[in-house]
């Protein structure tokens, strides 16, 4: 038995200079980026599905799309903001202002009309700004 504990030993020796370590310290912070604008359709059918398209402003070459926030406020009031992931451990980063396009899939769930806040950034006094886009909601003809 003691054999096998060294051999076992002797093993653990041999992985622990090559074993990896992690940096407590993080790389990347989160940042909402700035919608240009937002291709909806003029109406939705109750029940359906939609892909929204959402342009964006990439600010450098630094900031990576990461993903959407959709902020439900009410049954049909969605606060909408692109979220980007920027790198903190670059040394420097080269302005883009580059113009991308992605979208997101969203399904109908409430009659109405729909209104969406897409974020657009901030005033010179801070206040965050929004382009508006109401869509109604018609009702399903299969269902009629």
């Amino acid at each position: 038995m003691k054999r096998y504990f060294l051999i076992f030993a002797a093993f653990i020796g041999l992985l622990s200079p090559i074993s990896c370590s992690v940096d407590d310290g993080e790389n990347f912070h989160f940042t909402p980026l700035r919608i240009i604008n937002a291709e909806l359709p003029e109406s939705f059918v109750f029940g359906g599905s939609y892909d929204i398209e959402v342009s964006y402003i990439r600010p450098d070459d630094c900031t990576f799309f990461n993903g959407f926030d959709v902020l439900q406020v009410d049954n049909t009031t969605r606060n909408v903001v692109v979220i980007g992931s920027v790198l903190t451990d670059e040394s420097s980063c080269n302005t883009l202002e580059e113009e991308i396009t992605t979208s997101f899939n969203f399904s109908v769930r409430f009659t109405g009309t729909y209104t969406f806040r897409f974020w657009t950034g901030e005033d010179t006094n801070g206040e965050q700004q929004y382009l508006e886009i109401e869509v109604p909601v018609v009702p399903n003809a299969i269902n009629q």
